[in-house]
């Protein structure tokens, strides 16, 4: 091979690796604050699951209260959004949410 063909090769490997695509990044439940702002005091649990789905963390400890925790990094600017909320029950209906997005 010729010198120039190796280093054109060369130049376009190191080309190519600087062209990595990052994935965005997706975790919990991407809720909005119009889903949030649907549960009412009095609601049951069936009824916040259907509006929020089943949520990130149902802690054995703290049965009466429900974690949704939604994280998102986009892969090109790297921004990131992140919330994070909790609903407490009493006698399986909603008594409290408290949302703890900083």
């Amino acid at each position: 091979m010729s010198r120039s063909l190796i280093a054109t090769l060369l130049l376009v490997s190191l080309f190519c690796s600087g062209c990595v695509y990052k994935l965005s990044v997706f975790q919990g439940n991407p809720v909005s604050a119009d889903d949030v702002a649907q549960v009412e005091v009095g609601m049951t649990r069936s009824q916040v699951q259907f509006l929020l789905g089943t949520p990130l963390i149902e802690d054995p400890f703290h049965s009466e209260r429900w974690d949704y925790i939604y994280y998102y990094r986009d892969g090109k600017s790297g921004n990131e959004f992140k919330r994070r909320f909790e609903v407490h029950f009493i006698d399986g209906k909603v008594s409290e949410v408290k949302d703890l997005s900083s």
